[in-house]
Protein backbone atom coordinates (compact mmCIF):
# COMPACT_ATOMS: atom_id res chain seq x y z
CA UNK A 1 0.00 0.00 0.00
CA UNK A 2 1.38 3.26 -0.76
CA UNK A 3 1.90 5.93 1.72
CA UNK A 4 -1.26 7.88 0.43
CA UNK A 5 -3.35 5.40 0.22
CA UNK A 6 -2.50 4.23 4.12
CA UNK A 7 -3.09 7.77 4.70
CA UNK A 8 -6.05 7.94 2.97
CA UNK A 9 -7.18 4.77 4.64
CA UNK A 10 -6.41 6.58 8.08
CA UNK A 11 -8.49 9.62 7.36
CA UNK A 12 -11.24 7.36 6.21
CA UNK A 13 -11.15 5.58 9.90
CA UNK A 14 -11.39 9.31 11.72
CA UNK A 15 -14.15 10.20 9.19
CA UNK A 16 -16.34 6.96 9.95
CA UNK A 17 -15.41 7.00 13.84
CA UNK A 18 -17.19 10.87 13.49
CA UNK A 19 -19.60 10.00 11.90
CA UNK A 20 -20.06 7.08 14.72
CA UNK A 21 -19.96 9.87 17.03
CA UNK A 22 -22.38 11.82 15.40
CA UNK A 23 -24.87 9.13 14.98
CA UNK A 24 -24.59 8.29 18.92
CA UNK A 25 -25.03 12.32 19.73
CA UNK A 26 -21.44 11.77 22.11
CA UNK A 27 -20.64 15.33 21.99
CA UNK A 28 -16.97 14.27 23.36
CA UNK A 29 -16.20 11.90 21.21
CA UNK A 30 -17.42 14.42 18.20
CA UNK A 31 -14.67 16.94 19.25
CA UNK A 32 -12.26 14.11 20.26
CA UNK A 33 -11.38 14.42 16.38
CA UNK A 34 -11.01 17.98 15.88
CA UNK A 35 -7.68 20.11 16.63
CA UNK A 36 -7.23 22.45 19.62
CA UNK A 37 -6.97 25.28 17.07
CA UNK A 38 -9.65 24.30 14.98
CA UNK A 39 -11.62 26.91 12.85
CA UNK A 40 -15.09 25.96 11.58
CA UNK A 41 -17.50 27.58 9.37
CA UNK A 42 -21.25 25.51 10.13
CA UNK A 43 -24.22 26.46 7.96
CA UNK A 44 -25.94 27.70 11.33
CA UNK A 45 -24.70 29.93 13.85
CA UNK A 46 -22.13 32.68 14.26
CA UNK A 47 -20.00 33.30 10.79
CA UNK A 48 -16.92 31.44 12.46
CA UNK A 49 -16.17 29.32 14.95
CA UNK A 50 -12.31 29.38 16.61
CA UNK A 51 -11.03 26.49 18.88
CA UNK A 52 -12.10 23.64 20.26
CA UNK A 53 -13.74 25.07 23.32
CA UNK A 54 -16.05 27.10 20.97
CA UNK A 55 -17.09 24.34 18.10
CA UNK A 56 -17.77 22.09 21.36
CA UNK A 57 -20.40 24.32 22.67
CA UNK A 58 -21.89 24.94 19.34
CA UNK A 59 -21.96 20.91 18.89
CA UNK A 60 -23.54 20.26 22.16
CA UNK A 61 -26.40 23.07 21.24
CA UNK A 62 -26.78 20.92 17.69
CA UNK A 63 -27.14 17.61 19.64
CA UNK A 64 -29.99 18.92 21.81
CA UNK A 65 -31.86 20.34 18.72
CA UNK A 66 -33.24 17.17 17.77
CA UNK A 67 -34.35 14.81 20.39
CA UNK A 68 -34.74 11.89 18.25
CA UNK A 69 -31.91 9.72 15.99
CA UNK A 70 -29.82 11.60 13.86
CA UNK A 71 -28.95 10.73 10.26
CA UNK A 72 -25.50 11.44 9.03
CA UNK A 73 -24.60 10.03 5.44
CA UNK A 74 -21.39 10.69 3.45
CA UNK A 75 -21.44 10.23 -0.44
CA UNK A 76 -19.21 10.76 -2.96
CA UNK A 77 -16.14 11.61 -1.10
CA UNK A 78 -13.12 12.86 -2.54
CA UNK A 79 -9.55 13.08 -0.95
CA UNK A 80 -6.21 15.12 -1.53
CA UNK A 81 -3.52 14.17 0.63
CA UNK A 82 -0.42 15.57 0.56
CA UNK A 83 2.42 15.18 3.55
CA UNK A 84 0.56 15.63 6.88
CA UNK A 85 -1.77 17.63 5.31
CA UNK A 86 -5.38 16.02 3.78
CA UNK A 87 -8.33 17.53 2.51
CA UNK A 88 -12.08 15.84 2.04
CA UNK A 89 -14.90 17.28 0.57
CA UNK A 90 -18.11 15.24 0.27
CA UNK A 91 -21.94 15.61 -0.12
CA UNK A 92 -23.26 15.19 3.54
CA UNK A 93 -27.26 13.63 3.93
CA UNK A 94 -27.62 15.39 7.16
CA UNK A 95 -30.63 15.15 9.52
CA UNK A 96 -32.60 14.80 13.04
CA UNK A 97 -36.23 13.65 14.60
CA UNK A 98 -38.35 16.44 14.99
CA UNK A 99 -41.02 16.70 18.41
CA UNK A 100 -43.43 14.39 15.99
CA UNK A 101 -40.62 11.50 15.31
CA UNK A 102 -40.51 12.88 11.57
CA UNK A 103 -36.73 12.93 10.17
CA UNK A 104 -36.44 16.54 8.96
CA UNK A 105 -33.23 16.09 6.69
CA UNK A 106 -31.51 17.88 3.61
CA UNK A 107 -28.22 17.48 1.91
CA UNK A 108 -25.43 19.79 2.54
CA UNK A 109 -21.57 20.42 1.17
CA UNK A 110 -18.27 19.44 3.53
CA UNK A 111 -15.04 19.98 3.14
CA UNK A 112 -13.01 19.02 6.17
CA UNK A 113 -9.18 19.65 6.44
CA UNK A 114 -6.94 17.26 8.10
CA UNK A 115 -3.39 17.32 9.97
CA UNK A 116 -1.78 14.30 11.46
CA UNK A 117 -0.76 15.33 14.91
CA UNK A 118 0.52 12.68 17.80
CA UNK A 119 -0.04 9.88 15.38
CA UNK A 120 -3.66 10.49 14.77
CA UNK A 121 -5.35 12.86 11.91
CA UNK A 122 -7.05 15.83 13.17
CA UNK A 123 -10.02 18.27 12.02
CA UNK A 124 -8.54 21.33 11.39
CA UNK A 125 -10.09 22.84 9.30
CA UNK A 126 -14.02 22.12 8.78
CA UNK A 127 -16.70 24.08 6.58
CA UNK A 128 -20.33 22.53 6.06
CA UNK A 129 -22.95 24.53 3.86
CA UNK A 130 -26.21 24.47 2.10
CA UNK A 131 -26.94 25.89 -1.22
CA UNK A 132 -29.51 29.10 -1.30
CA UNK A 133 -32.02 30.68 -4.07
CA UNK A 134 -30.32 34.10 -4.76
CA UNK A 135 -33.77 35.56 -6.35
CA UNK A 136 -35.64 34.14 -3.21
CA UNK A 137 -32.93 34.17 -0.81
CA UNK A 138 -33.90 31.45 0.87
CA UNK A 139 -32.00 28.13 1.77
CA UNK A 140 -32.45 25.82 -1.10
CA UNK A 141 -33.28 22.11 1.60
CA UNK A 142 -34.80 20.32 -1.27
CA UNK A 143 -32.18 19.60 -3.58
CA UNK A 144 -30.66 15.86 -4.29
CA UNK A 145 -27.63 15.27 -5.52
Amino acid sequence: MSDTAAQQAQIQQQLDSWVQACLAKDVARIISHYAEDVVAYDAIGPLRFQGRAAYQAHWQACMEMCGGPAQFEIHQPSFLIGGDLGTLHYLLHCGGTDDKGQMQSSWMRVTQCFRQQGGRWLIVHEHFSMPCDMASGKTSFDLQP
